[in-house]
């Protein structure tokens, strides 16, 4: 079945109302404050945990001391670890049983961006480079894994019974490490599924992301002398150039808000040798998955044809594919609730001093006071990007919030996140993370009125007869798509 279409979906969820205040099952003071300690008490170990993986600065599927890390950490707060889950070596998951009940799932990131080394230094010092943690996703993980630490204490002081369980997501950077999580079935006995991204401003919003599918043109020409032979030759970067020049003429002619994104990962060696392999990395990009795969079609086409006219051959390797997000309006109010117990974030005047630096290198300077605040909460929007994460709003209810561990007016994937992410600017937001997410998961395991309010808007939201399917197809993990 086609999706419904989000902006359809948020017209359906304003006429019908699908979240209602008065079901959610609010947490005592007492278990607040208890939820609220434990998190405080343990971050110095968040803190510890997100620095190093700041540091590790580990590409997808190559997060192996990220992974490690985190896993330790909850090993040793009790949880049961099974590594290595999907056939992907760096992702894990953990567990807590406690008698039967809800079972509510936590992801969490690690693996960071290419190109995008830096120190902590407010000045751009390298463009290009390793790897760095553009996306926050450094925090992301370890306040995900002390979310559950703390909420896991609280269960066993107050005897509440259902599973806890931790999901160690690696390679969310084009890598579709949670796809294959869904496809595999991980999810399918999952109540409720929560998570959150680095951010610019706190918000508790569900909007729209937009459906994604990745992979490799790879054409195979013949070498030569490009000089003293090049009759001889048939150049494997004309042939991606000759597909660049055809999907550039395409882009007037596929449907509004389609993306096309590319980058030449390899185009030759030598000026004076023709070229026998270059490779373009594609994305495209929809909020309808199914205009995702029609216009994937197309570029194929165009490969064939580029192929065809430079005398090369061109093959094709599917390396990500994901869903568009499918929000929850009855989870959003809960998460909205406790993020909003919580509080904003204040700065130290070092903080801001930090801030202000990184702001003159931006070109919008939003006010810095505006991460104190927390932003009204709404269904629907357009959220830009894509995540793995879409993929599990498609078989299990699914919430998420963003807080500003990145300075206002900062652009994603870019050098000043990385420098953010490294930071107290970025463990404020982490920290808010944190307690957000522990005291919304305590909630839920005990609000089944909630629970099936969620359930009963997540199946009117996907429709009727919906089946999973996933936009990779059925390619294992592509473990090596970063070498």
């Amino acid at each position: 079945m086609k999706p419904v279409s989000m902006r359809t979906l948020a017209l359906a969820a304003a006429l019908v109302g699908f979240a209602a205040p008065a079901l959610a099952g609010e947490l005592s003071p007492r278990a607040q404050r208890q939820i609220i300690s434990t998190v405080e008490r343990n971050q110095p170990a968040l803190d510890q945990a997100a620095l190093e993986i700041w540091k590790f600065a580990e590409l997808g599927y190559q997060e192996t001391q990220s992974s490690a890390l985190l896993q330790g950490q909850l090993r040793d707060a009790g949880f049961t670890v099974t590594p290595g889950i999907a056939d992907e070596p760096t992702a894990f998951l953990a567990s807590f049983k406690n008698g039967a009940g809800p079972v509510i799932a936590v992801l969490a990131e690690y693996d960071a961006l290419p190109g995008l080394s830096q120190t902590l230094n407010p000045v751009q010092e390298s463009a290009g480079g390793h790897a760095g943690h553009g996306c926050g996703h450094n925090l992301f993980g370890a306040a995900s894994v002390h979310a559950a630490i703390a909420v896991k204490a609280w269960m066993e002081a107050n005897n509440i019974k259902g599973e806890l369980r931790v999901y160690g997501t690696p390679a969310e950077e084009g890598g579709s490490g949670k796809v294959y999580m869904v496809r595999d079935g991980l999810f399918d006995d999952v109540d409720v599924s929560l998570h959150w991204h680095p951010g610019n401003e706190n918000s508790a919003s569900q909007g729209e992301t937009m459906s994604n599918v990745s992979g490799k043109f790879r054409f195979y020409g013949t070498a030569a002398h490009a000089a003293a032979a090049p009759d001889k030759g048939r150049s494997a970067l004309d042939g991606v150039e000759a597909l660049n020049a055809m999907v550039n003429l395409m882009r007037e002619h596929i449907p509004d808000r389609t993306r096309i994104h590319y980058a030449i990962t390899d185009g030759g060696k030598a000026p004076n040798v023709v070229p026998a392999y270059a490779e373009a990395y594609y994305y495209v990009r929809h909020t309808d998955p199914e205009i995702v795969r029609d216009v994937l079609e197309r570029v194929k086409l165009a490969a064939d044809g580029a192929a065809l006219g430079t005398g090369t051959r061109v093959e094709f390797e599917a390396i990500g594919g994901v869903y568009s997000m499918l929000p929850n309006e009855a989870l959003m109010h809960v998460m909205d609730r406790n993020l909003r117990a919580v509080g904003g974030i204040t700065w130290t005047p070092e903080e801001i001093a930090l801030a202000s630096e990184i702001q003159k290198t931006l070109t919008t300077k939003p006010d810095l006071a505006s991460v104190g605040q927390i932003e009204p909460a709404v269904i629907g929007g357009d959220f830009g990007g894509s995540t793995d994460v879409s993929d599990v709003s498609w078989v299990t209810p699914t919430v998420g919030l963003s807080t500003a561990t990145f300075v206002p007016g900062s652009a994603g994937h870019s050098w000043q996140n990385v420098v953010a992410a490294g930071t107290t600017i970025g463990l404020k937001g982490a920290h808010l993370a944190a307690k957000t997410l522990a005291l919304t998961t305590a909630e839920l395991f005990q609000s089944p009125n909630v629970i099936a309010a969620a359930k009963a808007e997540f199946e009117q939201r996907r429709g009727p007869n919906f089946q999973y399917r996933a936009l990779l197809g059925d390619r294992a993990p592509a473990l090596n798509y970063r070498d």
